[in-house]
C-alpha cells in the first residue's frame, strides 16, 4: 500500500476547509487512508493576550500585514526534512496540471501557507517557503479557496484515489496538453440531441480517432495558446 499523503494547511480560518475536507473524494480519500489532513491555526502560537498575527506595514500603506512570529512557529511545528511548504499568493507561479502531478508523486508531505490580508511577512517568503503558487490572475481574500483547489488537484491525482487507476485522469484536460474531447451517456438521445454514431461502432481505435480530432478541435477553439505551446514543447 502507498504511503498516505500528509497534508498540512497553515490558516487563520481552519473551519473554511471544515465542508471541502469533510465531503466527497477528499472524505474518501482520508477514511480509505490514503491521505492524511491536519489544519494549524498561527493565533494558536501567538505569545501576547490578544493573539494578534498581524499588523501595519512598515513604509506606510493599506491593510495589514501577517507577522512573521506566529508564522514561524507554526510552520517550524509541523515541518520536517521531507516537507514541502507552499505560499498561496497572486505572486506565485500560476498552478498547471503538471505541477499537481508533480506535487502528487514528488512528495509525501505538503504544507499550504495561507496568506491573508496583503500577504506575509517576508522573512517567511525567504526562509520558509519551498515553491509560491497561484491560481489565477485576481486576489481572493484568503489563501484558503486557492489551497484548497491545488489539494483537490493534487489529491486526486494519487494512487487508488479514483476508481480505474491511471486511466482515470490521463484523458482528462491538460493531462495530454488538450481540452477533453466531448463525453456523452444514456439515453442514446435527448430532445432529439443524439450520441455520435461512432460511439456506438465499438471499433476502438475508430473512437479513439474521434476523440482525438475532437479535443484537437475543442483545444484550437478554446484554448489555441495551448496548442502553441505543444509546438514549443514537441520542437
Amino acid at each position: 500500500m502507498n504511503e498516505a499523503l500528509k497534508i498540512d494547511v497553515v490558516t487563520l480560518f481552519p473551519q473554511m476547509l471544515d465542508g471541502f475536507l469533510g465531503e466527497s473524494m477528499m472524505k474518501r480519500a482520508a477514511e480509505a487512508g490514503l491521505v492524511q489532513f491536519r489544519t494549524v491555526n498561527p493565533r494558536d502560537f501567538t505569545t501576547d493576550k490578544h493573539n494578534t498575527t498581524d499588523d501595519r506595514p512598515f513604509g506606510g500603506g493599506p491593510g495589514m500585514v501577517m507577522k512573521p512570529e506566529p508564522l514561524f512557529a507554526a510552520i517550524e511545528s509541523i515541518q520536517t526534512p521531507e516537507s514541502h511548504v507552499i505560499l498561496l499568493t497572486p505572486g506565485g507561479k500560476t498552478f498547471q496540471q503538471a505541477d499537481a502531478r508533480r506535487l502528487a508523486d514528488q512528495h509525501s508531505h505538503l504544507i499550504f501557507v495561507c496568506g491573508h490580508y496583503e500577504g506575509v511577512d517576508e522573512r517567511v517568503r525567504e526562509t520558509l517557503i519551498d515553491e509560491e503558487i497561484s491560481i489565477g490572475d485576481y486576489v481572493l481574500t484568503n489563501g484558503v479557496l486557492a489551497a484548497s483547489v491545488v489539494i483537490d488537484a493534487v489529491v486526486r491525482l494519487r494512487p487508488g484515489v479514483l476508481g480505474g487507476g491511471e486511466m482515470a485522469t490521463e484523458d482528462e484536460s491538460f493531462s495530454s496538453g488538450l481540452l477533453e474531447y466531448p463525453q456523452y451517456t444514456r439515453p442514446p438521445e435527448f430532445r432529439g440531441m443524439k450520441v455520435p454514431e461512432i460511439l456506438f461502432s465499438g471499433n476502438h481505435a475508430k473512437i479513439e480517432e474521434w476523440r482525438r480530432r475532437k479535443s484537437l478541435e475543442r483545444t484550437a477553439e478554446r484554448r489555441p495558446d495551448l496548442l502553441g505551446r505543444r509546438s514549443e514543447e514537441e520542437e
